[in-house]
């Protein structure tokens, strides 16, 4: 485990694997794909959720939500979208970090072996960067899953 007395050591390396509690359930996050693709066991091809810190972030990464889905999307709480195969969800200030509230997006997923439970040892051996607040660490319920388009909503999960 990594003792973080400044964050500012931290933020030029973009290849970190931080562990979390974000807004749904206990989570690896991180910039790279590749190297959480390696850590949870699982196929590069599978893609992962982009969590934006706002939708200001989101809008900078020029992907579009249908006029009709926008306010849907606005006022959704712990809740995913898919919109033409990418995957995205933006939650606004979920943990009290400032080495998180510097990164405009990362990409999340859940803080296990592909298709097992959350075993912290596991998660603390593989993980760089933990940052752990005074809830602590736990499996939460998963964010619910929409593919929308301009015309329907579909619920997935």
């Amino acid at each position: 485990m990594v003792k973080l007395n400044s964050p500012a050591r931290f933020f030029s390396i973009k290849t970190n694997i931080i562990l979390s509690q974000t807004d749904t359930t206990v989570g690896f996050l991180s910039q790279d794909a590749p190297k959480l693709s390696a850590v949870k066991s699982r196929p590069n091809t599978k893609p992962f959720i982009v969590v934006y810190k706002n939708f200001h972030a989101l809008k900078k990464e020029h992907k579009r939500v249908p006029n009709s889905q926008k306010n849907r999307v606005r006022r959704s709480k712990k809740t995913t979208f898919i919109v033409k195969n990418h995957a995205f969800r933006v939650a606004e200030d979920v943990v009290d970090s400032s080495y998180l509230r510097q990164k405009e997006w990362t990409y999340s997923t859940s803080a296990n072996e592909s298709g097992k439970n959350f075993s912290r040892t596991f998660c603390e051996q593989k993980a760089d960067i933990i940052i752990e607040d005074i809830r602590g660490l736990f499996e939460g319920q998963a964010s619910k899953l929409y593919k929308i388009n301009h015309k329907k909503i579909k619920r997935l999960r």
